[in-house]
């Protein structure tokens, strides 16, 4: 794990130094993408760069590669650091300029980092995590897989003092989303997650299971819910590159249903195992 990318080469850590004045440290400037590795292999790994790519244009930054160039030496970089099973992190920022609030001019160039970080595979089914609700109190374009997550590690800081897992946003008793994830219910048997706005980030792992359940008769819709109707629902669940699919049993010390993970959960968990192995191979 000693190799990272930066601005298209791959180098040693050691060799890369962030400047001071580098946008992304001081503004948090940039936009990031996180790709899971199984077997040596990108998962949906085209689903993250285009996400980065949009990203990077919703906040009108200049993109130096393309995805097919990323992805080169993104895999380059997956084969000399040997990695098998994690992450490849990557952040893109509007690159090094003296200090001020407005765009740089067109002449300074983006920085892009990538690094490797293992991650052992936590198999087909996970147990079940806890829950804490928090306001939301993030800016209004949490579509963009933006650097400022001031916001959302604070909800987590909330998460991991009261002893949870994830904590659960809303907007004035509507829920959003994770601090780190999607969440989503189950109601009559039917899936339902907040519909792709402004108010959520689109979740690869959110999309893939979206699609599953399309593929697999699963019925599910893209609707806001509340807070209580999460707390009534069969099941609750929460997505993301980390955690892939995993059941929420106790949300603010309340047992969701039985307590215990639910049978839409179990089954698109399944689903999404078979999905890896399709795109990456088994995984043990």
């Amino acid at each position: 794990m000693g190799k990272i990318i930066f601005n298209g080469e791959i180098k040693s850590r050691t060799d890369v130094k962030v400047d001071i004045e580098d946008r992304g440290y001081q503004f948090g400037d940039g936009v990031y993408e996180v790709i899971r590795v199984y077997n040596g292999e990108l998962f949906a790994g085209d689903m993250h760069l285009n996400r980065l790519m949009d990203s990077a244009k919703l906040i009108q930054m200049k993109v130096p590669f393309t995805v097919a160039e990323i992805e080169t030496r993104v895999k380059e970089l997956i084969s000399e650091d040997q990695l098998q099973e994690g992450i490849i992190y990557m952040q893109l920022t509007r690159g090094v300029s003296p200090r001020t609030h407005a765009f740089p001019t067109s002449d300074v160039e983006p920085v892009f980092v990538a690094y490797t970080k293992e991650i052992p595979y936590a198999g087909r089914l996970k147990p079940g995590a806890k829950g804490i609700t928090t306001d939301d109190i993030r800016w209004l374009r949490c579509n963009i897989k933006s650097l400022n997550l001031l916001g959302n590690i604070m909800a987590k800081q909330v998460a991991v003092e009261a002893g949870c897992d994830e904590a659960i946003q809303h907007r004035d008793g509507l829920v959003t989303e994770g601090s780190s994830s999607n969440v989503s219910i189950v109601v009559d048997g039917t899936l339902k997650t907040h519909p792709a706005s402004n108010l959520i980030l689109n979740g690869i792992t959110r999309q893939v299971m979206l699609k599953l359940c399309a593929d697999h008769d699963i019925p599910y819709v893209e609707e806001a819910f509340t807070i209580e109707e999460m707390m009534a629902a069969e099941e609750v669940l929460y997505t993301s590159t980390s955690v892939e699919i995993t059941p929420i049993i106790t949300i603010d010390g309340q047992k969701i249903a039985a307590g215990a993970p639910g049978p839409v959960t179990e089954r698109l968990q399944q689903l999404f195992a078979d999905e890896i192995e399709r795109q990456c191979g088994s995984v043990k």
